[in-house]
């Protein structure tokens, strides 16, 4: 189902996946099947998500990032892919985000560039992530460190 109020411009969207209202999702954007895009989210051009994902509202998906099967990703979490933004900066170097199968990110997490976020790893709410999460963590806190 894509909601009539999304603007969904790929076509790389698999079966049963539902879009809801408020979702830009741009033209390269590959999205696998049974996923929950819930509303206000944002999906850029080069990015691979898989089976069974969910992205919370509020959730902006940047170019590069690579998201596993089963990931749980919660409302307002926040990816950054460059480590030095300024305003028109033609020089940027993306640092993609990936987020591997199975994996949980809690409400407004902030995860940085360059990080890569282990298989069935658990972000707590709030916490922001400035290294690698082990696969089968459980990090929480600012920065976030392993519980």
């Amino acid at each position: 189902m894509i909601h009539p109020l999304s603007d969904v411009q790929s076509k790389n969207i698999g079966n049963n996946t539902n879009v809801w209202q408020f979702c830009v999702i741009l033209p390269d954007a590959q999205i696998g099947e049974n996923c929950n895009i819930c509303s206000h989210c944002l999906i850029e051009n080069d990015v691979v998500i898989g089976n069974n994902v969910t992205i919370k509202c509020g959730v902006q998906i940047w170019d590069g990032m690579r998201i596993g099967d089963n990931v749980f990703i919660g409302p307002n979490v926040t990816f950054c892919n460059d480590r030095h933004p300024k305003s028109r900066n033609k020089d940027w170097v993306l640092e993609p985000v990936v987020i591997e199968h199975g994996a949980s990110v809690g409400a407004n997490v902030t995860i940085l560039p360059g990080v890569i976020v282990g298989a069935g790893a658990i972000i707590g709410a709030g916490s922001v992530v400035t290294k690698n999460v082990p696969t089968g963590a459980t990090v929480i806190g600012n920065p976030a460190r392993m519980r």
